[in-house]
């Protein structure tokens, strides 16, 4: 069976990795330094939206669902914030902590239903919602990265 005629879990699910594995992709065949070159006037970078996507998983999953403290996460906090790379941050690196923080959100995700609810300053979200909104803002992170990846590789030809 494909996931496109499995139940909504299955669905959500597969539809939740499909983005995470585009934007862990994004950094397929860049340079380091193409990776963390700015093209537009926010902090926006390649290398950053997958530091961003990482900080996603964790606000999401590892915080409201698993309810970790965002300290004991490590979490910057702001938004603008999750985009800062350190110095010694590497695609590697970014890339190594990004597949970990996806496999660790799997992992708290399967240990809840669907209807299960979690707060969030806007009120209660279930974790429907949870698998919903993170397909929504990795795919526009994906996006992103896209146009970005495809500048960086027009100025190699």
């Amino acid at each position: 069976m494909t996931f496109e005629v499995a139940d909504e879990r299955v669905v959500l699910e597969s539809m939740l990795d499909r983005q995470r594995d585009e934007v862990a992709a994004l950094l397929d065949d860049l340079s380091e330094d193409e990776a963390r070159e700015r093209l537009v006037p926010s902090l926006t970078t390649v290398l950053g939206l997958v530091a961003h996507a990482t900080f996603v998983e964790r606000v999401w999953f590892h915080h409201r669902v698993a309810g970790v403290p965002r300290a004991a996460l490590g979490l910057p906090d702001t938004v603008e914030e999750s985009f800062v790379l350190a110095e010694g941050d590497t695609i590697a690196s970014v890339r190594d902590a990004y597949l970990a923080a996806c496999e660790r959100s799997r992992e708290i995700a399967a240990e809840h239903d669907l209807d299960e609810t979690f707060p969030w300053h806007h009120g209660p979200v279930s974790l429907r919602y949870v698998h919903a909104h993170l397909v929504a803002e990795l795919a526009r992170h994906a996006g992103h990265g896209d146009i970005l990846v495809e500048q960086l590789r027009a100025r190699r030809d």
